[in-house]
């Protein structure tokens, strides 16, 4: 039951309605309507050849928007052939073309969280958590509902697997809210059931049901919701051991033909083993806990058939290699948590590291413009100096040049004053000698 809640969301992701399909890259009509298709198939290994189609146009057109979707088209597949490494790749490389682009964030978004709900699939659940943590950083930042939405939807994915309902049931919760503001209302429905998954996980079954009610008024605009409601029902009925209610969700999910499409091996023989044993065929019901491909949840299926039936020695038995399995996840979680824990630091550290850069460069430059400030100043004060300098130079050779023609006016009207005053007796003695 615990990786249910993973796994049914993500075991439905490829056949939502085609409606909810969008053009968010703004491409040609044509285009769109084969990358449609190859969402609505996006596990078939034939998309590979699709993806390569498109985004050959864009490298031949060097258009992103192409190349993004082939992208897009490609991950899933290299997901289902177990080829992490090229899935890593293509969503690295999609993450390279949208950098700086704040138009494309909704298909940012919506790419990051498939690609968290892969990485939670694949055990790598401090990747997931660190993806997440940064789409949410990046959706506060630009304010964006969808963004918040997929990052508390991605968060509430990795305490479930991690064993955390409570804190899945927050995480979905908060997610819920986002979706109205994000204009996303087709993945209520999936939220409500994610949500009663976990509240039946902890033994709330009122919570549980009514959420599926709620999940179920959704039916006619997603009608593939039938399939999930119908089995999150099933496990509902089983754990309140209503099992009159859980034969008949029992019957009508093996009647219908989406059954076995829309829900992998596992949920599919978890179900079984509970319906085995509810009707006491516990042979059968032990034969089929073999065919779980995860050893916890072997151990934990055979666990409660032994111990049911009355076999406590192998009761025990499975229960002493259920606890090892747990002690394995739990040592495995806690390493993903100081994985996780370095990584932010390493992330703080070089924010830091490029904080104070930022803060060096800013007062490297405050200071020279000081310094120029400082210099012209400097430069404005000398010239002035310079200038008063000049002036009281200039003043003062004006003064003395002034003084000097006082002088010599002085000096020439002294000279005027003593020639008259000869020339006056000059012409006393000349006039008494012609009187003698």
């Amino acid at each position: 039951m615990k990786r249910l809640a993973a796994l049914v969301l993500l075991a439905l992701f490829c056949l939502a309605g085609r409606g909810q399909i969008v053009n968010r890259l703004k491409v040609d009509d044509d285009t769109f309507q084969r990358y449609a298709w190859g969402r609505m198939q996006m596990y078939n290994p034939a998309n590979l050849a699709l993806a390569d189609s498109i985004y050959n146009v864009g490298v031949a057109q060097d258009n992103y928007r192409y190349k993004c979707l082939g992208l897009s088209l490609e991950f899933p597949v290299r997901f289902a052939q177990g080829d992490y490494e090229r899935m890593d790749a293509a969503v690295a490389e999609i993450k390279d073309l949208l950098k700086g682009r704040p138009e494309t964030r909704a298909f940012y978004f919506q790419i990051i969280h498939e690609y968290c709900q892969y990485l939670i699939f694949a055990g790598r659940a401090s990747d997931a958590m660190l993806e997440a943590r940064s789409m949410g950083r990046i959706a506060d930042r630009a304010k964006n509902a969808a963004g918040k939405m997929y990052a508390h939807r991605i968060a509430g994915l990795i305490q479930s697997y991690r064993s955390n309902p409570w804190l899945a049931i927050q995480n979905f919760e908060k997610a819920a809210e986002y979706c109205k503001d994000a204009g996303a209302e087709h993945e209520l429905p999936n939220l409500l059931i994610l949500i009663a998954q976990e509240h039946t996980e902890i033994g709330e079954f009122d919570k549980a049901e009514n959420y599926c009610i709620q999940a179920e008024t959704y039916q006619e605009f997603f009608p593939s919701l039938r399939i999930k409601t119908l089995m999150t029902r099933a496990f509902l009925y089983n754990a309140r051991q209503d099992y009159d209610a859980f034969w008949k969700c029992y019957d009508k999910l093996v009647a219908d033909p989406l059954y076995v499409m829309q829900t992998e091996s596992d949920s599919r023989n978890e179900l079984d083993v509970a319906y085995l044993r509810s009707r006491g065929h516990f042979t059968e019901a032990l034969a089929k806990a073999n065919e779980m491909s995860s050893a916890r949840d072997r151990h934990e299926l055979r666990h409660g058939i032994f111990a049911e039936i009355g076999e406590y020695g192998n009761a025990y038995g499975e229960l002493s290699l259920l606890m090892e399995q747990k002690d394995s996840i739990y040592i495995k979680v806690q390493n993903e948590d100081l994985a996780i824990l370095d990584a932010e630091m390493n992330n703080a550290q070089l924010r830091a590291r490029a904080q104070r850069l930022k803060s060096q460069n800013e007062m490297t430059i405050l200071i020279g413009f000081l310094v120029l400030f400082i210099v012209a100043f400097v430069l404005i004060l000398v010239s002035q100096w310079r200038l008063r300098q000049n002036t009281e130079q200039i003043r003062a050779k004006n003064a003395q040049m002034l003084h000097s023609r006082q002088e010599f006016r002085r000096f020439f009207d002294h000279m005027e004053e003593e020639n008259s005053i000869k020339l006056k007796i000059m012409l006393n003695r000349k006039a008494n000698s012609i009187k003698l």
